[in-house]
């Protein structure tokens, strides 16, 4: 009776502790912790792909640039070939560099959601153009549409772990491209108050697009002081071409003063050379040819440096985005982005598996966990992405909330200094104490800062598991999905603000 006693106070103990909810600075994890413990390129490797990076630019350069973005290139230096390439002085690189922005904030309609990439600062987040939508209960892909990108991201405002949200399907039922990418941003927006960031398909689109975030802002110049949306660009083709009209859309979107991703996606062995080093240092030195164009530009304008290459299996020519050699890459491209001491992001945290199983949990955690290790600034892709990118999950993003948290922990580390050593908590223990940690001071006052307790994952014993049902992690994941999705958007525009932007676009989210 005694031994019940005690055990039951205990855990009403830790109930008690874990009821009161912790101060940001206290909690275990947290948006931007510092990572940068683990890199797979020495210092020798990383001035190799820079030089190599340098001239591929000078000697090789970049085909397709539009017209306006030649007279930009071409104007801050860069020399036009009689082959229609672009190549890039080593010194015009560096100068550019040099102007660069550093310390950059992507900020979050609510100002708690601001992420700060400087250093080693690390943040998790949704990414991609999945054209399918996988139910992952009844194992069935259909067409994505708005409703489930709105969907995705009220359930991201619910997510402790998932800091951004970066559109992560296509609405496949708008075949209208300016529709698609006006809504799309709608359905960002009004589902949650973190940063979103979302694409344009074409230049004509954006001129609106920014009218719609300007509104939602407050205005223009409100926006610009604290813009809530980056442009997602894919701004070059692998190998070494750009992306005509994705440069015209960048152009477009920095004029109206919108962030940029400028994202690189070659594939090793395709698009890419097939060895790591090479994809890193292709994507190295196209990412460079942005970093240019941008600065020759807008001096100082905020950029993220996309370098996302990415893996085929080369037996079958299949992506391998789940394989150990993509969180390699994924590693490599953070190092070669505080080499640059610039704000970066590349893929981790998707699968290849087709649903939210066994093979996507080692996947995801996999490249998850290096990518935060390495220091990478913004984690894409981190959660709910299957098939390759060709498939999104609900359920799945959900359950990626927990595995995030477990890389994070592993981000912060081991805390070593005189009370963590705890010889003193020892000395109590050992020397007429108990003989054991549980329940004393020390132990429960660490409950909750040092340890991180997923929400989904479970720990019981086979027999409380047997007794609780069997309780199936999906099927808990689809009652959480339907219970964020049963009260209203917390990042929902005031009534008279939604109805004043639904008269002035086309916004075929229902209300």
């Amino acid at each position: 009776m005694t031994q019940n006693t005690r055990r039951q106070g205990g855990r009403a103990a830790r109930q008690a502790l874990r009821a009161a909810p912790l101060a940001q600075d206290l909690r275990p994890i947290r948006p931007g912790l510092s990572g940068g413990s683990f890199g797979p390129l020495s210092p020798a490797d990383q001035q190799a792909i820079h030089r190599t990076a340098l001239r591929a630019l000078e000697e090789i350069g970049l085909a397709d640039a539009p017209k306006s973005g030649i007279e930009i290139l071409t104007g801050a230096g860069a020399i036009l070939g009689e082959d229609g390439r672009i190549r890039f002085p080593p010194a015009l690189v560096e100068d550019m560099l040099a102007k660069a922005a550093r310390g950059i904030t992507l900020h979050g309609r609510d100002p708690a959601h601001d992420m700060h990439l400087t250093g080693h600062r690390v943040h998790y987040g949704t990414a991609g153009a999945a054209v399918h939508l996988v139910d992952a209960v009844t194992q069935d892909y259909a067409e994505s549409t708005l409703q489930d990108i709105h969907d995705a991201a009220r359930i991201v405002e619910k997510l402790d772990n998932v800091h951004f949200l970066q559109r992560p399907m296509v609405a496949r039922d708008l075949p209208d491209n300016f529709e698609l990418d006006i809504n799309t941003l709608y359905a960002c927006a009004t589902g949650t108050s973190k940063h979103i960031g979302t694409s344009f398909t074409e230049a004509a689109n954006v001129p609106e697009c920014l009218a719609l975030a300007y509104a939602i802002s407050g205005g223009e110049e409100a926006f610009r002081a604290r813009p809530f949306v980056s442009n997602s660009n894919c701004f070059v083709v692998p190998p070494m071409k750009f992306a005509t009209e994705s440069c015209e859309v960048m152009e477009a979107c920095i004029r109206g003063g919108m962030p940029v991703l400028l994202l690189s996606a070659g594939m090793a062995g395709a698009t890419a050379p097939a060895t790591l080093a090479g994809a890193i240092a292709q994507s190295v030195a196209e990412c460079l040819a942005g970093v240019v164009y941008v600065n020759a530009l807008s001096e100082g304008h905020p950029a993220i440096f996309g370098t996302w290459p990415f893996v085929v299996d080369l037996r079958t020519g299949a992506m391998s985005i789940g394989s150990g050699e993509q969180a390699l890459l994924t590693s490599g491209c953070a190092q070669m982005h505080r080499f640059y001491d610039l704000p970066g992001g590349a893929a981790a945290g998707a699968s290849d598996s087709k649903l939210p199983d066994m093979q996507a949990g080692w996947e995801q955690m996999c490249s998850n966990v290096m990518a935060g290790l390495s220091g990478l600034n913004m984690v894409y892709e981190a959660a709910g992405m299957h098939a390759s990118l060709l498939g999104f999950c609900h359920e799945s993003l959900i359950l990626g909330d927990d595995i995030i948290g477990q890389a994070m922990r592993c981000v912060k580390g081991i805390e070593v200094n005189d009370e963590t050593l705890a010889l003193e908590a020892m000395r109590q223990v050992c020397l007429g104490g108990p003989g054991h940690y549980l329940g004393v001071g020390d132990t429960l006052a660490r409950m909750e800062t040092d340890y991180v307790y997923p929400r989904f994952g479970d720990r019981t014993s086979p027999k409380e598991w047997a007794e609780k049902g069997k309780p199936d992690l999906v099927l808990k994941a689809r009652a959480r999905k339907e219970a964020i999705l049963s009260e209203p958007s917390r990042a929902a525009l005031d009534p008279l603000q939604d109805q004043q932007i639904r008269r002035r676009f086309p916004i075929r989210l229902p209300l």
